[in-house]
């Protein structure tokens, strides 16, 4: 591929147009996260009280149910795409490099598949 000069040493090492996308998405998570979160918020505020009772029936709402689904969804990807920045930035082995990120998607898609199943259950009526 190269032969030596400045030019043939980087062929190929250039942009993977990846950044634009990243950047784009972890900002779009960001501000669903904003308005899930206020949204949240104030929703806890408009409760009579916050015992277990009241907010699992409050949860069970179809339109709570749906937006605490979209805001874990909106909070793990967010959490995922900041994390994994920050293992392509500081670890420089790819073995390592390789390792860590399968271990943030596994941890990601565990952590964000339980809490969806734990919102789901309490919107279907499931035992508590």
């Amino acid at each position: 591929m190269g032969n030596g000069t400045s030019i043939g040493k980087v062929r190929g090492l250039g942009s993977a147009h990846e950044g634009a996308h990243h950047w784009l998405v972890q900002r779009f998570t960001a501000v669903g996260n904003l308005v899930l979160m206020l949204w949240l918020v104030t929703s806890f505020v408009l409760l009579p009280d916050l015992s277990y009772g009241t907010v699992s029936t409050w949860l069970a709402g179809p339109i709570p149910s749906v937006a605490m689904i979209l805001l874990v969804i909106s909070v793990f990807w967010h959490a995922r795409l900041g994390l994994q920045v920050l293992i392509e930035d500081y670890v420089h082995e790819a073995g390592m490099k390789f390792g860590l990120i399968a271990a943030l998607n596994l941890a990601v898609i565990g952590g964000g598949a339980f809490a969806i199943f734990s919102v789901a259950r309490l919107a279907l009526g499931g035992a508590a």
